[in-house]
């Protein structure tokens, strides 16, 4: 239910860090999603029907939405990290599969050919990826290996020309309707981790969705099957070996989640003030009592901490200098938000908050995919607990 434009939360004038390129790219994707997508959320939700990324990639790419760090060399924008930051928050603000999207396209796809791909296959493959001709997904988790991606069961063995991979990856992002796919395979030779670019109808490559979600019901989730898969050397990335190179990628969708997680924290803090200063209860609005008006400085008060540290992190994007750890901060406290604001907004709202009429549930259960993938709240709380002591909690290869 729409409840009046949406304004959005700037307490400590984060709007003054902005430049004018980077308010104007805000202020654009705001007003697209809000006319074209946001009406259609809801009932694709609803019927976990989701949404046209076809046609909507193609939107994105004519607003600069994809791939938006890349250089303009490449068919990209040329924007910063952080305008690609409030590019996420304003997608995620509609719905998470919107942010997942970008996400994915850009710091998954776009993000490892432009970094570790060589100059054919950025030429071939970027353009097109900035401007929605064609989709990607990224194949890393699989139905054994989750938080612990140094034990890949899926292999690669060199056979002349050609690569043949086997195995399989679930819960992949856009992997039913993706034109190419990132997988990264164990070579059986080295055992090192490699990528590879496959792209659709590959000759024993398959790809389906999963359905039954109670969460990112809105979105295109996925497995791709990979059996005596048989791809080119041309389609290896060859400056992808090791884990390393598939952990950077992580680190870019993280920092779009950092960004979005706000965005769905604002969008149910915003929903929940109205609805409180509306809704009349005991002759007065529910605004005007204590409890709720707690509840509401809560929000607020998270929301904007969160802010910071994501206008933070872009910044330090943007110069080259952020860290994985900080970016583990940033997925792992925002994340948080999101979660205790879409929970606080439903409580707010009562009864009608268990209705898709409003946003908060479905945004609640959303937020649990969110604070589970591109590395669990209980894996970046490790990785910062080893920044602070030195010591290894878990075990990670990099090979």
């Amino acid at each position: 239910m729409v409840m009046g434009m949406f304004r959005g939360v700037d307490f400590y004038a984060i709007d003054e860090l902005l430049s004018e390129e980077e308010r104007l790219v805000r202020k654009s994707v705001r007003e697209f999603l809000e006319k074209e997508i946001a009406p259609l959320v809801a009932e694709a939700w609803h019927n976990e029907e989701p949404l046209n990324f076809r046609e909507i990639g193609k939107k994105f790419g004519e607003l600069g939405m994809l791939g938006p760090f890349i250089p303009e060399e490449y068919g990209c924008p040329g924007m910063n990290y952080t305008s690609f930051g409030l590019i996420c928050q304003e997608v995620e603000r509609v719905d998470s599969a919107l942010r997942s999207f970008v996400a994915v396209t850009s710091g998954l796809v776009m993000y490892p050919i432009w970094k570790f791909g060589s100059e054919e296959q950025k030429k071939k493959y970027l353009p097109k990826l900035a401007k929605g001709e064609i989709i990607g997904c990224f194949g890393m988790t699989e139905p054994n290996v989750g938080s612990d991606p140094g034990s890949m069961e899926t292999n690669a063995r060199r056979e002349g020309d050609e690569w043949v991979l086997n195995g399989t990856k679930t819960w992949i992002s856009e992997a039913e309707i993706a034109d190419i796919a990132i997988v990264w395979a164990r070579d059986r030779e080295d055992g090192r981790i490699k990528g590879f670019i496959v792209e659709r109808g590959t000759k024993g490559f398959k790809q389906s969705a999963i359905w039954k979600k109670g969460s990112m019901r809105a979105g295109d989730v996925g497995e791709l099957y990979l059996s005596d898969c048989r791809v080119p050397e041309e389609n290896r990335l060859p400056n992808a070996v090791g884990l390393r190179p598939a952990l950077s990628c992580l680190d870019q969708a993280r920092f779009g989640i950092s960004w979005g997680a706000i965005g769905a924290a604002m969008d149910c803090y915003e929903t929940a003030l109205n609805y409180a200063k509306n809704r009349k209860q005991f002759g007065a609005p529910i605004a005007s009592y204590q409890l709720v008006q707690a509840k509401l400085v809560d929000m607020f008060t998270e929301i904007t901490k969160g802010q910071l540290v994501a206008w933070r992190l872009g910044r330090l994007m943007d110069e080259g200098k952020a860290t994985p750890e900080q970016i583990s901060f940033a997925k792992r406290n925002n994340v948080r938000v999101a979660r205790f604001c879409a929970r606080t907004a439903r409580e707010i709202l009562g009864a009608n908050g268990i209705s898709l009429d409003y946003s908060p549930i479905r945004h609640m259960a959303n937020i649990e995919s969110v604070y589970t993938y591109e590395g669990t709240d209980d894996i970046h709380t490790l990785i910062l607990g080893r920044y602070i002591t030195g010591i290894q909690a878990f075990r990670r290869e990099l090979s």
